[in-house]
């Protein structure tokens, strides 16, 4: 088995992802692995870098895959005996012109953005070793959708003691409704991706809550972060961010000193904490 660190990557084939394996690849003390769900265009992206002089590794990640997740997690077992940085980068946006109906957005984007980040999370958490750091990349606009909620969606959303179980049921209750047209007179945004955000940004609050809780002495931070608005396919070419630059905050928390205690359990864009 590797003593070798590791970090890994997902969805790093282009955008984002694939500045944030650039940047640990220069700064990690380890192995990279860049992952995403096509074998060829993972290859291509670490050909890509390969030529900046830089040495990532490639192992395939499907999120909408459960037992792509689980070869993920008993590769690295195997091989390094569990993970020193998590970055949950997958996600995909509809564009805003997309003439695909908003129930069938809803749970198209939920499934990846949120249940896939969930199951990547429950599977690979448990493999974080001590002074580990996990990013899951979020989005300002879950700030704005949470905006939008009723007060008493706003409510659960901010909770201390929300659990994952009812959070789970509030994303799918988001997806039944929009299925029955009645999500906007049951409080929701009308937002397929921010509603999946605020998924994700609640998820880590409880995740690092449960790390406080079973891990205490473990050192492990986790937060949710916003890359800001980046040029990629998703935001398209007006996006006041290169790939780079929105890697940064990504970035910053994943190589967290040992020394740290904070950030955790934050909503962070710019390097900085933002209330929630």
């Amino acid at each position: 088995m590797s003593s070798v660190q590791v970090a890994v990557v997902t969805g790093a084939n282009k955008g984002i992802g694939l500045a944030i394996v650039r940047a640990l690849c220069r700064q990690f003390p380890g192995d990279v692995y860049l992952t995403c769900r096509d074998p060829g265009r993972g290859q291509a992206a670490v050909a890509q870098l390969q030529q900046e002089g830089l040495r990532p590794l490639f192992h395939q990640l499907d999120i909408d895959d459960l037992q792509s997740i689980r070869a993920l997690r008993d590769f690295l077992k195997d091989k390094y005996g569990g993970l020193n940085v998590l970055v949950n980068n997958a996600g995909i946006a509809f564009k805003v012109h997309d003439t695909t109906p908003f129930a069938v957005q809803a749970e198209v984007t939920l499934k990846t953005n949120f249940f896939g980040t969930r199951n990547v999370c429950t599977e690979l958490l448990p493999l974080v070793k001590p002074y580990g750091r996990v990013v899951n990349v979020s989005s300002m606009v879950s700030s704005s959708a949470l905006r939008g909620c009723s007060q008493e969606l706003q409510q659960k959303f901010r909770s201390d003691s929300i659990t994952e179980e009812e959070l789970v049921q509030l994303m799918a209750k988001f997806v039944e409704d929009t299925k029955r047209g009645v999500h906007e007179k049951e409080g929701w945004p009308n937002t397929a991706y921010g509603v999946s955000k605020i998924g994700v940004t609640v998820l880590s609050r409880i995740q690092a809550r449960l790390l406080n809780e079973q891990r205490k002495g473990d050192h492990i931070l986790l937060n949710a972060c916003c890359p800001g608005w980046v040029r990629t396919d998703m935001a398209g070419p007006k996006a006041t961010k290169s790939p780079d630059e929105g890697a940064e905050t990504p970035v910053y928390l994943a190589l967290l000193p040992s020394s740290a205690d904070a950030p955790h359990g934050q909503f962070v864009s710019d390097k900085t904490v933002k209330p929630w």
